[in-house]
């Protein structure tokens, strides 16, 4: 039995404890403490979570417990098994409140080596006790299917709203790509559900504003994968200018996809992102995260993004552009991140503590 605690819904978190909760109740039992109200979108996930759920009514206390959530709140556990945090981040540093919690921890699971990375740098724990666990991609529906060629490239950003995305300096770089003259457009899927509805605004704005205005779609926020992927599916290469990643599930899944993708070189991303599957745009320098949103500069760095990272974006949408081609590498690699192999892998570990 292993106890897990985390959100079940269409957000970073939630997306990452419905496949692990599902791929791991297919080789062990699996009781879910849900964080908040789940939301799922379909007969199947409903029946498998609402089952996960009614086993934490008469728990196991002893067995180990998994919380998949932000690393300043890993107090509450559900029951005295081993006490497992698997946190998500983006920055290279925590602040006192997140040592405090996750120095409390018996182990650690993170995504990548660059997160392990940070924690070993940040906190007093022994490398023995920190796991990498790569995450996952559906590829049952992120699958490749040839596209019908077209001098039109489609380029395409999924994510929320934010500086850290990068999502201040792309419509820059598409517009230093690339002329009215060219055959090109820029889809943006990027409704953030934590902002208000004037900031959303803000940002489209800013997108309404470039020369290039009239080559921007818009997207509005899909509530399951499926409705993803039909989008995915209709492009041609994604973009994603991130300044820090805590994994990057959209960048995985356009791999899935067969999709070209343009990538900064840096966070939890290079994973999974190599110079044979992704056009990487070096990051020379870091800088303190600010955005004066979510970010406000007193703990941890980002990827700095100046006018020398922004030309070789552009340079990376032109070469897409010239030539467009299947992403065979990005396929063999998705194949190789599924959430069978994260929740193998999470077994593994606890089996050998």
């Amino acid at each position: 039995m292993i106890n897990i605690i985390s959100p079940i819904n269409q957000l970073g978190y939630g997306i990452t404890g419905l496949n692990i909760c599902k791929s791991l109740s297919q080789i062990t039992d699996v009781s879910l403490w849900p964080i908040g109200q789940p939301t799922v979108t379909n007969e199947e996930d409903a029946r498998c979570i609402t089952e996960l759920i009614s086993m934490s009514k008469m728990p196991v206390f002893e067995a180990p417990q998994i919380k998949i959530w932000h690393q300043h709140d890993m107090s509450s556990f559900a029951g005295h098994g081993i006490r497992i945090g698997f946190p998500i981040f983006e920055l290279d540093a925590f602040n006192d409140l997140e040592k405090h919690h996750l120095s409390s921890l018996d182990r650690i699971f993170v995504c990548s080596q660059w997160a392990k990375d940070v924690c070993l740098s940040n906190i007093d724990f022994d490398e023995d006790r920190i796991d990498v666990i790569p995450l996952g991609v559906d590829s049952d529906i992120f699958e490749y299917v040839e596209k019908e060629h077209t001098d039109k490239t489609i380029f395409f950003n999924c994510g929320k709203w934010e500086v850290r995305k990068g999502h201040d300096i792309l419509y820059k770089a598409f517009e230093e790509a690339f002329t009215e003259e060219d055959n090109v457009e820029l889809w943006m899927m990027c409704d953030n559900p934590f902002y208000s509805q004037s900031e959303q605004s803000e940002w489209i704005s800013l997108y309404n504003r470039s020369n290039l205005s009239k080559k921007i779609k818009f997207i509005g926020r899909k509530e399951t994968q499926q409705e993803v992927y039909n989008i995915m599916s209709q492009t041609d290469c994604g973009v994603f200018p991130s300044r820090g990643e805590g994994w990057n599930l959209e960048l995985l899944e356009m791999m899935s996809c067969g999709k070209q993708v343009i990538a900064t070189d840096y966070s939890a991303h290079t994973e999974f992102c190599n110079a044979d599957n992704s056009l990487l745009v070096q990051i020379k320098n870091r800088e303190l995260a600010y955005d004066g949103k979510w970010f406000h500069g007193k703990c941890g760095n980002w990827a700095e993004i100046g006018d020398e990272e922004i030309s070789s974006i552009a340079l990376a949408m032109r070469e897409v552009h010239k030539n467009k081609k299947k992403n065979q590498a990005g396929i063999e690699t998705a194949h190789q991140y599924t959430w069978e192999n994260a929740a193998r892998k999470i077994l593994e570990v606890i089996n050998n503590v």
